[in-house]
């Protein structure tokens, strides 16, 4: 039987995707969500992305999310005259604010965030480029300019970005650009909107309030990338609905020593608080020119998968590398028999917990049924009008398939990132419970999932259509695989068999 892959891949798109015959690889290779990142490109760049991405979904059958990620308050140098400079250890170097845009040579350059000569200190430690430059400041002139002596020097080119070591700086977190954007954002309607450099919650809730004004409700992703950001963690992730640990960044300003440490500290976190994870920024970076992964992203990509994130997540392996076909299925490979093994003999995701709310309950109980049921058990149907009841699921560990049936297409487009979720469109014809139940597992025969003697449970609510109301919980088995016509095809993924539980 052939095992399903669990864990999302999101891909971003670029100048690589865009050529012939790209993303429809790019889809059968597996991708669950696009990124479409907004520090790059045009709006109209955007809109045919997007366009393009739900022609796809709709000729493939398969329903793939769109997450649009803005740009936020990148603090970077200005350019130089030729481009770059190299910079040698232990020479001077300015930072300066007056400094023309494209003035910069071998011992200084402008910079774009104004404030940075008042925020930094005399000792203070400026990473650029990733960390790739590190310069100490050594003396602040007219708080206009920074004199720093450069402690590992080498190639330095135009707008690189900059940051402050231990963080500290108190750019917002939406910019202008960031809120212009946003209406393209609603033109796009994106199933997901990454905030960048979030500080606090209301920084999240700021930008859902941005997103409702113009009538966007998307999923908020907060791109956790500042030192303030780990000292806030629970209120940000209570504040969004998707954290993504954005490694660059935070890894720059609490220093590379720290960074696996907080990535599992976040994954494990926001399980915790039932929200969703994507685990971002450099996953298979050799990709970029070279058609195989190294030794060390393999075992990257599997730790995180190992740690439970939700999703991992490719930038300019797909966007601009040479390979991002490839790249998309090195992922997959790596997911799939990470995901097949059982890591836990029981999960004991929130088993001391006094549950509030029906729906969550009838969840938790589904998954805790289906993980210590028998081998007959094939996987979990969820009728869903928020998709919460599959997000509550998928926080506990398992192999078997969560199918998210909805009528919803937003709803269908929040689930593509949840790990062990698939989205399934679903109109029912009648409302009979028998009749609905038949519906279902005739089209999961169709697609391949279900054969005679599978067992599923289904959950579902007895007011349809309406949210919070799943207060059912049902086993079904499958006594005939006759396919019976339907009105509706499914929106799902390609076909995969049926696999064993794993407690």
């Amino acid at each position: 039987m052939n095992p399903i892959r669990r864990t999302k891949i999101l891909a971003t798109l670029g100048p690589a995707t865009d050529k012939e015959g790209v993303l429809e690889k790019l889809f059968n290779a597996g991708i669950d969500v696009v990124r479409l990142n907004f520090s790059h490109g045009s709006a109209q760049d955007h809109i045919d992305r997007a366009a393009t991405v739900r022609a796809m979904s709709k000729k493939t059958g398969r329903r793939v999310g769109i997450l649009a990620d803005l740009q936020g308050p990148k603090i970077r140098i200005a350019r130089f005259e030729h481009d770059h400079v190299w910079l040698n250890d232990g020479q001077y170097f300015a930072l300066d604010i007056n400094l023309a845009e494209n003035a910069g040579d071998h011992g200084q350059v402008g910079i774009t965030y104004a404030p940075l000569a008042q925020e930094a200190k005399i000792g203070s430690r400026l990473l650029l480029d990733d960390g790739r430059i590190v310069l100490d400041v050594v003396n602040i002139v007219d708080k206009t300019r920074l004199e720093c002596t450069v402690i590992v020097g080498g190639k330095l080119s135009n707008n690189k970005g900059i940051n402050l070591l231990g963080g500290g700086l108190s750019a917002a977190a939406l910019t202008d650009k960031d809120k212009q954007d946003i209406k393209t954002i609603a033109k796009i309607k994106a199933d997901f909107v990454a905030i960048s450099f979030p500080r606090c919650a209301e920084d999240m809730h700021e930008a859902r309030q941005l997103l409702a004004d113009v009538n966007c409700h998307p999923s908020l992703v907060a791109k956790i990338e500042r030192a303030e950001a780990m000292e806030a963690m629970d209120e940000i992730i209570l504040a969004s609905d998707v954290i993504m640990v954005a490694r660059g960044d935070l890894g720059v300003e609490i220093g590379d020593a720290h960074l696996p440490s907080a990535q599992k500290k976040l994954i494990r976190r926001a399980r915790q608080l039932d929200r969703a994870v994507i685990t971002a920024t450099q996953m298979m970076e050799s990709m970029i020119e070279n058609s195989i992964p190294t030794r060390a992203e393999v075992f990257d990509v599997a730790n995180a998968v190992f740690d439970g994130t939700d999703a991992i997540m490719l930038s300019a392996e797909t966007a601009a590398g040479k390979y991002p076909i490839q790249a998309v299925e090195a992922m997959a490979r790596v997911c799939i028999e990470i995901d097949t093994q059982s890591s836990v003999s029981v999960s004991k995701h929130r088993i001391d917990t006094r549950f509030e709310r029906t729906d969550e309950a009838i969840a938790m109980a589904a998954m805790y049924m289906a993980n210590h049921s028998n081998d007959n058990m094939a996987g979990l149907i969820a009728l869903t009008e928020s998709g919460a009841t599959p997000l509550w699921m998928s926080r506990i560990k398992s192999s078997l398939p969560i199918f998210a049936f909805s009528t919803k297409v937003e709803t269908l487009g929040k689930v593509t990132l949840y790990r062990g979720v698939i989205p399934v469109y679903f109109s029912p014809e009648t409302d009979s419970e028998l009749s609905v139940n038949k519906q279902i597992i005739n089209i999961l025969i169709k697609l391949n999932y279900a054969v005679k003697g599978n067992q599923f449970i289904i959950t579902r609510g007895d007011a349809t259509g309406k949210q919070g109301s799943t207060n059912a919980l049902k086993v079904v088995t499958v006594t005939d695989t006759t396919i019976l016509p339907e009105k509706k095809p499914a929106e799902t993924p390609p076909p995969a068999k049926t696999l064993k539980k794993t407690s």
